[in-house]
């Protein structure tokens, strides 16, 4: 299948991109070469320096969330709550540290390996989340910095999905983030049992900046 083009995830509408990536293959081939990959079905935007619930808000730049200033097509890897790791994809011209998470994925090649490694045979459990994705694809640190363009990690076209399937809400876990907590910057495919956690959709407001 064709590999997605890095122009692509340097738009500066992030929002968009999150929602274009719906139905598309994140592949992280197995440690023999073999393909490991799966249709990914939730994604949410961060739109850096302005939104609160970004690494990067107000400007913030450290060693852990330098890679997200990067011109897009980087992967951004972090570890959170000491517990498991989280992907994202850097969007947009250099210095515009936003990003897109992967929430969820549905299992499409090496099944068998994902549930080695995440050491259950629940197919409904193997990537319903983004840390649950992150272990059943390999992912650690060792993938930050790296690029789509790559032989480590890259995405392809898979499927179109259409409007009428994809539904938009506010992100998850970021209560912290005041009045951007309810931005409706997450986006997923209705129905999908690997969708994390479906909420009550909304729409994007008319200030809102999402090209559907």
């Amino acid at each position: 299948m064709r590999r997605l083009s890095s122009k692509l995830f340097r738009s500066e509408d992030t929002p968009a991109i999150a929602r274009s990536l719906l139905g598309k293959l994140l592949v992280v081939p197995g440690p023999a070469g073999e393909r490991v990959s799966g249709m990914i079905v939730e994604t949410e935007a961060y739109l850096g320096v302005t939104d609160r619930a970004a690494h990067s808000y107000g400007g913030r730049r450290t060693a852990r969330n330098e890679i997200t200033y990067a011109v897009g097509g980087h992967v951004y890897v972090f570890f959170v709550y000491g517990m498991y790791h989280q992907l994202n994809i850097v969007t947009g011209p250099p210095n515009h540290p936003h990003v897109v998470l992967v929430r969820g994925v549905e299992p499409v090649e090496g099944i068998d390996l994902m549930r080695e490694r995440r050491a259950t045979v629940a197919y409904k459990n193997l990537t319903s989340g983004p840390g649950k994705l992150c272990v059943a694809f390999g992912i650690d640190r060792s993938f930050n910095g790296k690029k789509l363009s790559g032989k480590r990690i890259w995405i392809e076209d898979y499927r179109d999905i259409s409007a009428a399937d994809i539904a938009i809400g506010p992100r998850i876990g970021i209560d912290y983030a005041g009045e951007d907590a309810g931005r409706p910057w997450r986006f997923w495919i209705r129905g999908n049992s690997f969708v994390s956690r479906p909420r009550i959709e909304s729409r994007p407001a008319k200030d809102e900046n999402i090209s559907l």
